[in-house]
């Protein structure tokens, strides 16, 4: 019972440090985005475009977000470039 108790326990550490990263990661590619929208030229919004679709992929690939979201994000963003 007590290894049980010990496993759980560090289930539950890991899981937490997996969220938080996955947080972060999502927060950050929000941010990305946004910047992404707001840039003022075509020219910066290509140089900004690759980026952006990198870290989306990386969340689907961790299925942060579903892939089916990511596609439709990128869609969406390929049009403004």
């Amino acid at each position: 019972m007590i290894n049980y108790f010990i496993n759980c326990v560090g289930l539950h550490c890991s899981f937490k440090t997996k969220k938080s990263l996955n947080k972060l990661q999502h927060k950050t590619t929000r941010n990305a985005i946004k910047k992404l929208k707001e840039s003022k030229t075509k020219k910066e919004a290509g140089k900004l475009f690759p980026g952006v679709v990198s870290l989306i992929d990386k969340l689907a690939k961790k299925n942060v977000i579903h892939k089916n979201k990511a596609s439709n994000l990128k869609s969406t963003l390929s049009k403004l470039k």
